[in-house]
Protein backbone atom coordinates (compact mmCIF):
# COMPACT_ATOMS: atom_id res chain seq x y z
CA UNK A 1 0.00 0.00 0.00
CA UNK A 2 1.54 3.61 -1.33
CA UNK A 3 -1.23 5.20 0.89
CA UNK A 4 -5.14 5.77 0.76
CA UNK A 5 -5.36 8.44 -0.98
CA UNK A 6 -2.84 9.99 -3.98
CA UNK A 7 -3.22 13.28 -5.48
CA UNK A 8 -2.97 12.74 -9.32
CA UNK A 9 -4.24 15.98 -10.36
CA UNK A 10 -1.29 18.35 -11.73
CA UNK A 11 -2.43 21.59 -13.14
CA UNK A 12 -0.14 24.70 -13.65
CA UNK A 13 2.33 23.31 -11.35
CA UNK A 14 -0.57 23.20 -8.48
CA UNK A 15 -1.35 19.58 -6.98
CA UNK A 16 -5.19 19.33 -6.81
CA UNK A 17 -6.79 18.02 -3.57
CA UNK A 18 -8.69 14.78 -4.15
CA UNK A 19 -12.39 14.98 -3.52
CA UNK A 20 -13.02 11.99 -1.53
CA UNK A 21 -16.17 11.44 -2.79
CA UNK A 22 -14.83 10.95 -6.68
CA UNK A 23 -11.82 8.77 -6.79
CA UNK A 24 -10.80 5.50 -8.38
CA UNK A 25 -9.07 2.64 -6.56
CA UNK A 26 -5.91 1.55 -8.09
CA UNK A 27 -5.53 -2.24 -7.31
CA UNK A 28 -2.57 -4.97 -7.72
CA UNK A 29 -3.36 -7.00 -10.81
CA UNK A 30 -1.17 -10.14 -9.19
CA UNK A 31 -3.21 -9.94 -5.36
CA UNK A 32 -6.50 -8.13 -6.39
CA UNK A 33 -5.32 -5.70 -3.35
CA UNK A 34 -5.91 -2.07 -3.12
CA UNK A 35 -2.78 -0.10 -3.43
CA UNK A 36 -4.15 3.59 -3.52
CA UNK A 37 -7.34 5.75 -4.15
CA UNK A 38 -6.46 8.77 -7.16
CA UNK A 39 -9.08 11.86 -8.33
CA UNK A 40 -11.60 11.17 -10.69
CA UNK A 41 -11.34 14.17 -12.36
CA UNK A 42 -13.24 14.72 -15.90
CA UNK A 43 -13.76 17.82 -18.32
CA UNK A 44 -13.83 20.35 -15.88
CA UNK A 45 -9.84 19.55 -14.56
CA UNK A 46 -8.78 19.16 -18.09
CA UNK A 47 -10.33 22.35 -19.48
CA UNK A 48 -7.89 23.90 -16.19
CA UNK A 49 -5.19 22.36 -17.24
CA UNK A 50 -5.70 23.36 -21.22
CA UNK A 51 -5.82 26.49 -20.35
CA UNK A 52 -3.01 26.36 -17.59
CA UNK A 53 -0.63 24.51 -20.86
CA UNK A 54 -1.99 27.49 -22.95
CA UNK A 55 -0.81 30.38 -21.00
CA UNK A 56 2.51 28.68 -20.66
CA UNK A 57 2.91 27.64 -24.12
CA UNK A 58 4.63 31.57 -25.08
CA UNK A 59 6.92 31.17 -22.44
CA UNK A 60 8.30 27.60 -22.94
CA UNK A 61 8.38 27.86 -27.00
CA UNK A 62 10.50 31.01 -27.01
CA UNK A 63 12.86 29.41 -24.46
CA UNK A 64 15.58 28.77 -26.11
CA UNK A 65 16.20 25.12 -27.00
CA UNK A 66 19.11 24.97 -24.69
CA UNK A 67 17.47 25.96 -21.86
CA UNK A 68 14.68 23.49 -22.27
CA UNK A 69 16.88 20.85 -22.48
CA UNK A 70 18.45 21.36 -19.38
CA UNK A 71 15.13 20.63 -17.77
CA UNK A 72 14.81 17.57 -19.53
CA UNK A 73 18.55 16.55 -18.72
CA UNK A 74 18.03 17.28 -14.94
CA UNK A 75 14.60 15.12 -15.29
CA UNK A 76 16.36 12.55 -17.20
CA UNK A 77 18.87 12.12 -14.21
CA UNK A 78 16.26 12.14 -11.61
CA UNK A 79 13.92 9.48 -13.41
CA UNK A 80 17.49 6.96 -13.70
CA UNK A 81 18.81 7.88 -10.01
CA UNK A 82 14.92 6.68 -9.08
CA UNK A 83 14.51 3.87 -11.16
CA UNK A 84 13.99 0.97 -8.29
CA UNK A 85 11.79 2.95 -6.76
CA UNK A 86 9.92 3.85 -9.43
CA UNK A 87 9.80 0.45 -10.78
CA UNK A 88 8.79 -1.11 -7.54
CA UNK A 89 5.54 1.26 -8.16
CA UNK A 90 5.65 0.17 -11.94
CA UNK A 91 5.52 -3.32 -10.73
CA UNK A 92 2.56 -2.92 -8.13
CA UNK A 93 0.12 -1.29 -10.98
CA UNK A 94 1.00 -3.14 -13.64
CA UNK A 95 2.33 -6.48 -12.71
CA UNK A 96 5.28 -6.83 -14.95
CA UNK A 97 8.71 -8.88 -13.50
CA UNK A 98 10.46 -6.25 -10.87
CA UNK A 99 13.32 -6.28 -13.61
CA UNK A 100 11.41 -5.61 -16.33
CA UNK A 101 9.89 -2.68 -14.71
CA UNK A 102 13.02 -1.52 -13.38
CA UNK A 103 13.98 -1.79 -16.68
CA UNK A 104 11.85 0.48 -18.28
CA UNK A 105 11.96 3.14 -16.00
CA UNK A 106 15.62 3.35 -17.60
CA UNK A 107 14.35 3.16 -20.94
CA UNK A 108 12.10 6.35 -19.94
CA UNK A 109 14.81 8.11 -18.81
CA UNK A 110 17.01 7.66 -22.28
CA UNK A 111 13.91 9.06 -23.83
CA UNK A 112 13.89 12.49 -21.77
CA UNK A 113 18.03 12.14 -22.28
CA UNK A 114 17.49 11.49 -25.96
CA UNK A 115 15.00 14.80 -26.55
CA UNK A 116 17.17 16.75 -24.12
CA UNK A 117 20.25 16.40 -26.37
CA UNK A 118 17.49 16.98 -29.57
CA UNK A 119 16.08 20.25 -27.92
CA UNK A 120 18.81 22.22 -29.04
CA UNK A 121 18.77 20.74 -32.77
CA UNK A 122 15.53 22.21 -33.89
CA UNK A 123 17.79 22.97 -37.65
CA UNK A 124 15.36 25.32 -40.34
CA UNK A 125 16.23 25.09 -44.32
CA UNK A 126 18.02 27.44 -46.11
CA UNK A 127 16.28 26.83 -49.72
CA UNK A 128 18.34 28.05 -53.42
CA UNK A 129 16.04 30.23 -54.85
CA UNK A 130 15.24 30.17 -58.63
CA UNK A 131 14.48 34.15 -58.50
CA UNK A 132 17.31 36.69 -58.12
CA UNK A 133 15.31 38.93 -55.64
CA UNK A 134 13.83 36.38 -53.92
CA UNK A 135 15.30 34.37 -50.57
CA UNK A 136 13.83 31.73 -48.67
CA UNK A 137 14.16 29.85 -45.46
CA UNK A 138 11.78 27.51 -43.15
CA UNK A 139 11.20 27.61 -39.63
CA UNK A 140 9.87 25.08 -37.68
CA UNK A 141 7.56 25.95 -35.20
CA UNK A 142 6.02 24.28 -32.13
CA UNK A 143 2.79 23.35 -32.81
CA UNK A 144 1.03 24.30 -29.40
CA UNK A 145 -0.86 22.51 -26.66
CA UNK A 146 -0.55 18.95 -26.74
CA UNK A 147 -2.86 16.26 -25.67
CA UNK A 148 -0.94 13.01 -24.59
CA UNK A 149 -2.93 9.95 -23.65
CA UNK A 150 -0.99 6.71 -22.89
CA UNK A 151 -1.50 2.99 -22.20
CA UNK A 152 -1.48 0.69 -19.45
CA UNK A 153 1.28 -1.47 -20.95
CA UNK A 154 4.08 0.68 -20.68
CA UNK A 155 3.48 3.38 -18.38
CA UNK A 156 6.41 5.16 -17.58
CA UNK A 157 8.10 4.42 -21.05
CA UNK A 158 4.55 5.24 -23.09
CA UNK A 159 4.73 8.98 -21.21
CA UNK A 160 8.56 9.86 -21.82
CA UNK A 161 8.46 8.78 -25.62
CA UNK A 162 5.96 11.22 -26.03
CA UNK A 163 6.66 14.14 -23.53
CA UNK A 164 9.77 14.28 -24.36
CA UNK A 165 9.84 15.05 -28.19
CA UNK A 166 7.04 17.28 -27.27
CA UNK A 167 8.31 19.38 -24.83
CA UNK A 168 11.84 19.71 -26.75
CA UNK A 169 10.03 20.91 -29.76
CA UNK A 170 8.64 23.75 -27.14
CA UNK A 171 4.94 22.66 -26.85
CA UNK A 172 3.00 22.49 -23.85
CA UNK A 173 1.69 19.24 -22.49
CA UNK A 174 -2.12 18.19 -20.45
CA UNK A 175 -1.19 14.47 -19.92
CA UNK A 176 -4.34 11.41 -19.32
CA UNK A 177 -2.76 7.82 -18.32
CA UNK A 178 -4.09 4.94 -18.49
CA UNK A 179 -6.74 4.45 -15.55
CA UNK A 180 -5.43 1.68 -14.52
CA UNK A 181 -1.57 2.94 -13.83
CA UNK A 182 -1.88 6.33 -13.03
CA UNK A 183 0.95 5.84 -10.63
CA UNK A 184 3.72 6.06 -12.73
CA UNK A 185 2.59 9.10 -14.17
CA UNK A 186 2.08 10.89 -11.00
CA UNK A 187 6.26 9.89 -9.86
CA UNK A 188 6.79 11.09 -13.77
CA UNK A 189 5.32 14.50 -12.69
CA UNK A 190 6.70 14.86 -9.45
CA UNK A 191 10.26 14.71 -10.83
CA UNK A 192 9.24 17.30 -13.62
CA UNK A 193 8.55 19.54 -10.52
CA UNK A 194 12.17 18.68 -8.95
CA UNK A 195 13.72 19.41 -12.27
CA UNK A 196 12.42 22.80 -12.48
CA UNK A 197 9.55 22.99 -15.00
CA UNK A 198 7.90 25.67 -15.28
CA UNK A 199 4.02 25.96 -14.09
CA UNK A 200 1.98 25.23 -16.64
CA UNK A 201 4.25 23.25 -19.10
CA UNK A 202 3.12 19.98 -18.39
CA UNK A 203 0.03 18.89 -16.34
CA UNK A 204 -1.92 15.44 -15.19
CA UNK A 205 -5.63 14.25 -15.41
CA UNK A 206 -6.86 11.39 -14.28
CA UNK A 207 -9.97 10.20 -14.21
CA UNK A 208 -13.24 9.70 -16.49
CA UNK A 209 -11.13 8.71 -19.42
CA UNK A 210 -13.91 9.47 -22.03
CA UNK A 211 -14.82 12.79 -20.47
CA UNK A 212 -10.76 13.92 -20.18
CA UNK A 213 -10.94 12.88 -24.14
CA UNK A 214 -13.88 14.54 -25.12
CA UNK A 215 -12.52 17.73 -24.00
CA UNK A 216 -8.75 17.38 -25.67
CA UNK A 217 -10.60 16.49 -28.57
CA UNK A 218 -13.35 19.49 -28.53
CA UNK A 219 -10.89 22.11 -27.15
CA UNK A 220 -9.67 24.17 -30.11
CA UNK A 221 -6.49 25.01 -27.45
CA UNK A 222 -5.35 21.50 -27.93
CA UNK A 223 -3.49 21.69 -31.85
CA UNK A 224 -2.22 18.03 -31.36
CA UNK A 225 -3.04 14.44 -30.22
CA UNK A 226 -0.50 11.69 -29.79
CA UNK A 227 -2.19 8.49 -28.17
CA UNK A 228 -0.86 4.74 -28.13
CA UNK A 229 -3.68 2.48 -27.55
CA UNK A 230 -6.30 0.10 -29.65
CA UNK A 231 -7.30 0.76 -33.43
CA UNK A 232 -10.47 1.36 -32.96
CA UNK A 233 -9.90 4.48 -29.86
CA UNK A 234 -7.45 5.69 -32.36
CA UNK A 235 -9.83 6.14 -35.55
CA UNK A 236 -12.50 7.59 -32.67
CA UNK A 237 -9.41 9.85 -31.87
CA UNK A 238 -9.02 11.07 -35.94
CA UNK A 239 -12.88 11.59 -36.47
CA UNK A 240 -13.07 13.26 -33.48
CA UNK A 241 -10.25 15.46 -34.40
CA UNK A 242 -11.17 16.78 -37.68
CA UNK A 243 -13.58 19.26 -36.39
CA UNK A 244 -10.84 21.97 -35.51
CA UNK A 245 -8.17 19.82 -37.94
CA UNK A 246 -5.73 18.62 -34.82
CA UNK A 247 -2.11 17.30 -36.07
CA UNK A 248 -2.70 12.96 -34.84
CA UNK A 249 -0.11 10.89 -33.90
CA UNK A 250 -1.38 7.14 -33.83
CA UNK A 251 0.65 4.49 -32.31
CA UNK A 252 -2.18 1.28 -32.53
CA UNK A 253 -2.14 -2.51 -32.23
CA UNK A 254 -0.27 -4.65 -33.89
CA UNK A 255 -0.13 -8.71 -34.98
CA UNK A 256 3.60 -9.26 -35.35
CA UNK A 257 4.38 -11.87 -37.43
CA UNK A 258 7.86 -13.85 -36.67
CA UNK A 259 9.47 -15.91 -39.67
CA UNK A 260 11.70 -18.37 -38.78
CA UNK A 261 13.66 -19.74 -42.33
CA UNK A 262 15.26 -22.97 -42.33
CA UNK A 263 18.95 -21.53 -42.00
CA UNK A 264 18.23 -20.06 -38.31
CA UNK A 265 20.38 -20.26 -35.49
CA UNK A 266 18.01 -22.50 -33.52
CA UNK A 267 19.32 -21.46 -30.08
CA UNK A 268 19.32 -17.91 -30.78
CA UNK A 269 16.10 -17.65 -32.32
CA UNK A 270 13.91 -19.43 -29.59
CA UNK A 271 15.39 -17.63 -27.24
CA UNK A 272 14.96 -14.69 -29.03
CA UNK A 273 10.90 -15.79 -29.82
CA UNK A 274 10.74 -16.53 -26.31
CA UNK A 275 11.48 -12.91 -25.38
CA UNK A 276 9.42 -11.21 -27.89
CA UNK A 277 6.07 -13.46 -26.94
CA UNK A 278 6.45 -13.26 -23.54
CA UNK A 279 7.87 -9.92 -22.37
CA UNK A 280 5.45 -8.60 -20.03
CA UNK A 281 3.32 -11.54 -20.77
CA UNK A 282 2.30 -10.33 -24.22
CA UNK A 283 1.04 -7.68 -23.30
CA UNK A 284 2.90 -5.45 -25.86
CA UNK A 285 2.05 -3.89 -29.58
CA UNK A 286 5.31 -5.24 -31.33
CA UNK A 287 5.36 -8.93 -29.14
CA UNK A 288 5.12 -11.45 -32.09
CA UNK A 289 1.71 -12.81 -32.21
CA UNK A 290 1.90 -15.60 -35.05
CA UNK A 291 5.29 -18.06 -35.99
CA UNK A 292 5.66 -19.68 -38.80
CA UNK A 293 8.49 -22.23 -39.09
CA UNK A 294 10.09 -23.91 -41.88
CA UNK A 295 8.64 -27.15 -41.69
CA UNK A 296 12.16 -28.55 -42.28
CA UNK A 297 12.92 -27.20 -38.57
CA UNK A 298 9.66 -26.82 -37.06
CA UNK A 299 9.98 -29.89 -34.51
CA UNK A 300 13.20 -28.81 -33.53
CA UNK A 301 12.58 -25.56 -32.67
CA UNK A 302 9.35 -26.07 -31.13
CA UNK A 303 11.36 -28.88 -28.90
CA UNK A 304 13.27 -26.44 -28.30
CA UNK A 305 11.15 -23.64 -27.73
CA UNK A 306 8.59 -26.03 -24.89
CA UNK A 307 11.65 -26.95 -23.11
CA UNK A 308 12.66 -22.67 -22.46
CA UNK A 309 8.65 -21.97 -21.84
CA UNK A 310 8.15 -24.17 -19.37
CA UNK A 311 11.24 -22.90 -17.24
CA UNK A 312 9.37 -19.46 -17.33
CA UNK A 313 8.31 -18.64 -13.48
CA UNK A 314 4.86 -17.51 -13.19
CA UNK A 315 4.08 -14.75 -9.83
CA UNK A 316 4.00 -11.66 -8.38
CA UNK A 317 6.37 -9.54 -10.12
CA UNK A 318 7.78 -7.93 -6.87
CA UNK A 319 8.46 -11.74 -6.39
CA UNK A 320 12.58 -12.70 -6.73
CA UNK A 321 13.27 -14.53 -10.26
CA UNK A 322 9.35 -14.02 -11.78
CA UNK A 323 9.34 -14.04 -15.45
CA UNK A 324 5.52 -13.77 -15.79
CA UNK A 325 3.56 -11.23 -13.66
CA UNK A 326 -0.53 -11.34 -14.55
CA UNK A 327 -2.29 -9.87 -16.96
CA UNK A 328 -4.00 -6.14 -16.56
CA UNK A 329 -7.29 -7.71 -15.69
CA UNK A 330 -9.71 -10.09 -15.93
CA UNK A 331 -11.10 -8.98 -19.69
CA UNK A 332 -7.44 -9.96 -20.56
CA UNK A 333 -7.12 -13.56 -19.20
CA UNK A 334 -10.76 -13.99 -20.59
CA UNK A 335 -9.35 -12.94 -24.34
CA UNK A 336 -6.34 -15.21 -24.01
CA UNK A 337 -8.67 -18.23 -23.11
CA UNK A 338 -11.30 -17.40 -25.49
CA UNK A 339 -8.94 -17.17 -28.48
CA UNK A 340 -7.17 -20.54 -27.04
CA UNK A 341 -10.59 -22.07 -27.05
CA UNK A 342 -11.42 -21.43 -30.80
CA UNK A 343 -8.12 -22.49 -32.07
CA UNK A 344 -8.91 -26.01 -30.05
CA UNK A 345 -12.18 -26.40 -30.75
CA UNK A 346 -10.75 -26.07 -34.74
CA UNK A 347 -7.89 -28.53 -34.51
CA UNK A 348 -5.16 -26.95 -32.76
CA UNK A 349 -2.82 -29.38 -30.12
CA UNK A 350 -1.07 -27.60 -26.69
CA UNK A 351 2.34 -28.00 -26.77
CA UNK A 352 2.65 -26.40 -22.84
CA UNK A 353 -0.01 -24.25 -20.65
CA UNK A 354 -3.02 -24.50 -21.69
CA UNK A 355 -4.58 -24.99 -17.75
CA UNK A 356 -6.16 -22.54 -16.12
CA UNK A 357 -3.90 -21.04 -13.40
CA UNK A 358 -3.45 -22.75 -10.36
CA UNK A 359 -1.50 -20.78 -8.12
CA UNK A 360 -1.50 -19.44 -4.65
CA UNK A 361 -1.81 -16.07 -5.32
CA UNK A 362 -5.61 -14.63 -6.65
CA UNK A 363 -4.38 -12.20 -9.18
CA UNK A 364 -5.02 -12.21 -13.18
CA UNK A 365 -2.32 -15.20 -14.34
CA UNK A 366 -2.41 -17.09 -17.24
CA UNK A 367 0.15 -19.48 -17.68
CA UNK A 368 2.52 -19.36 -20.87
CA UNK A 369 1.14 -21.26 -23.36
CA UNK A 370 2.27 -22.69 -26.98
CA UNK A 371 0.09 -24.13 -29.58
CA UNK A 372 0.76 -26.77 -32.71
CA UNK A 373 -1.31 -27.24 -36.00
CA UNK A 374 -2.89 -24.02 -36.26
CA UNK A 375 -5.05 -22.86 -39.32
CA UNK A 376 -4.99 -19.70 -41.17
CA UNK A 377 -9.27 -19.18 -39.59
CA UNK A 378 -8.16 -19.14 -35.88
CA UNK A 379 -8.94 -16.21 -34.37
CA UNK A 380 -5.52 -16.14 -32.64
CA UNK A 381 -3.92 -15.69 -36.52
CA UNK A 382 -6.09 -12.89 -37.04
CA UNK A 383 -6.13 -10.82 -33.98
CA UNK A 384 -4.24 -9.85 -31.55
CA UNK A 385 -4.37 -12.15 -28.30
CA UNK A 386 -2.29 -9.30 -25.72
CA UNK A 387 -1.46 -12.60 -23.79
CA UNK A 388 0.51 -15.38 -23.61
CA UNK A 389 -0.50 -17.21 -26.73
CA UNK A 390 1.73 -18.53 -29.19
CA UNK A 391 0.47 -20.16 -31.96
CA UNK A 392 2.95 -22.10 -34.27
CA UNK A 393 2.69 -22.84 -38.16
CA UNK A 394 4.63 -24.08 -40.34
CA UNK A 395 5.80 -23.12 -44.34
CA UNK A 396 7.97 -24.44 -47.22
CA UNK A 397 7.66 -21.58 -49.31
CA UNK A 398 9.26 -17.75 -48.84
CA UNK A 399 7.10 -15.94 -50.77
CA UNK A 400 4.00 -17.88 -49.28
CA UNK A 401 4.80 -16.76 -46.19
CA UNK A 402 5.52 -13.15 -46.59
CA UNK A 403 2.13 -13.20 -48.35
CA UNK A 404 0.47 -14.85 -45.08
CA UNK A 405 2.58 -12.72 -42.61
CA UNK A 406 1.43 -9.43 -44.69
CA UNK A 407 -2.31 -10.68 -45.01
CA UNK A 408 -3.60 -8.37 -42.20
CA UNK A 409 -4.89 -4.81 -41.30
CA UNK A 410 -2.13 -4.42 -39.06
CA UNK A 411 1.85 -2.86 -40.24
CA UNK A 412 3.50 -2.52 -36.78
CA UNK A 413 6.30 -4.67 -36.70
CA UNK A 414 7.06 -8.13 -37.85
CA UNK A 415 10.59 -10.50 -37.12
CA UNK A 416 12.81 -12.62 -39.26
CA UNK A 417 15.14 -15.59 -38.30
CA UNK A 418 17.88 -15.99 -40.70
CA UNK A 419 21.56 -15.77 -41.41
CA UNK A 420 21.19 -15.17 -45.11
CA UNK A 421 22.16 -11.45 -45.86
CA UNK A 422 20.34 -11.51 -49.13
CA UNK A 423 17.08 -12.91 -47.78
CA UNK A 424 17.76 -10.42 -44.75
CA UNK A 425 17.06 -7.63 -47.45
CA UNK A 426 14.50 -9.33 -50.04
CA UNK A 427 11.89 -10.28 -47.01
CA UNK A 428 12.72 -7.28 -44.86
CA UNK A 429 12.03 -5.10 -48.52
CA UNK A 430 8.64 -7.01 -49.09
CA UNK A 431 7.14 -6.75 -45.48
CA UNK A 432 4.33 -4.51 -44.95
CA UNK A 433 5.30 -3.01 -41.39
CA UNK A 434 6.78 0.18 -40.50
CA UNK A 435 9.07 -1.89 -38.04
CA UNK A 436 11.05 -4.86 -39.11
CA UNK A 437 13.57 -6.54 -37.02
CA UNK A 438 16.05 -8.85 -38.60
CA UNK A 439 17.39 -11.36 -35.82
CA UNK A 440 16.55 -8.35 -33.26
CA UNK A 441 12.99 -8.97 -31.29
CA UNK A 442 13.28 -5.41 -29.01
CA UNK A 443 13.66 -2.33 -31.95
CA UNK A 444 12.56 0.44 -29.67
CA UNK A 445 15.17 2.45 -28.66
CA UNK A 446 15.11 6.45 -27.92
CA UNK A 447 17.07 6.91 -30.92
CA UNK A 448 15.11 4.97 -33.58
CA UNK A 449 11.80 5.92 -35.28
CA UNK A 450 9.00 3.85 -33.90
CA UNK A 451 5.40 3.34 -35.48
CA UNK A 452 3.49 1.58 -37.98
CA UNK A 453 1.57 1.67 -40.95
CA UNK A 454 -2.10 0.45 -42.24
CA UNK A 455 -4.32 0.37 -39.15
CA UNK A 456 -1.11 0.17 -36.85
CA UNK A 457 -0.60 4.38 -36.79
CA UNK A 458 0.85 7.12 -37.73
CA UNK A 459 3.49 8.95 -37.36
CA UNK A 460 7.01 8.17 -35.51
CA UNK A 461 8.34 8.52 -32.13
CA UNK A 462 11.96 8.08 -31.41
CA UNK A 463 15.14 9.25 -32.77
CA UNK A 464 14.85 13.07 -34.90
CA UNK A 465 11.41 11.90 -36.28
CA UNK A 466 9.76 11.78 -33.35
CA UNK A 467 10.00 15.29 -33.18
CA UNK A 468 8.47 16.36 -36.58
CA UNK A 469 4.95 15.46 -34.93
CA UNK A 470 5.21 18.66 -32.89
CA UNK A 471 6.46 21.07 -35.41
CA UNK A 472 4.97 22.86 -37.91
CA UNK A 473 7.37 24.09 -40.85
CA UNK A 474 7.23 27.89 -41.60
CA UNK A 475 8.16 28.70 -44.84
CA UNK A 476 9.44 32.64 -44.80
CA UNK A 477 9.93 34.54 -48.39
CA UNK A 478 11.93 37.30 -48.77
CA UNK A 479 11.79 39.65 -51.51
CA UNK A 480 15.27 41.67 -52.00
CA UNK A 481 16.52 44.37 -53.51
Amino acid sequence: MISTLTKSIFINGEWREVDTNQTDTIYNPATLEPITEVAHGGAQETKEAIEAAANAFPMWSEMTGRKRSRVLYKASELMRKDAERLGEILTMEQGKPLKEAIGEVKGAAGFLLWYAEEASRGYGEWIPSSIKSKRMLVIPKPVGVVGAITPWNFPSSMITRKLGPALAAGCTVVLKPSPETPLSAIEIMKIFEKAGMPAGVVNLVTGDAEAIGKEMLGNKEVKAITFTGSTAVGKYLMRESADHVKKVALELGGHAPIIAFEDADLEKATTLALGSKFRNNGQTCICANRLYVHESIADEFTTLLKEKVEKLKVGSGLEKDTDLGPLINEQATNKVQSHLDDALSKGANIVCGGQKWDGDLQGHFYPPTIISNVTDDMVVMNQETFGPLFPIQTFTDEDAVIKKANDTDYGLAAYIFTENTSRTLRVAEKLDYGIVGVNDVFPAVPEAPFGGIKQSGNGKEGGHHGMDEFLEKKFVSIGIE
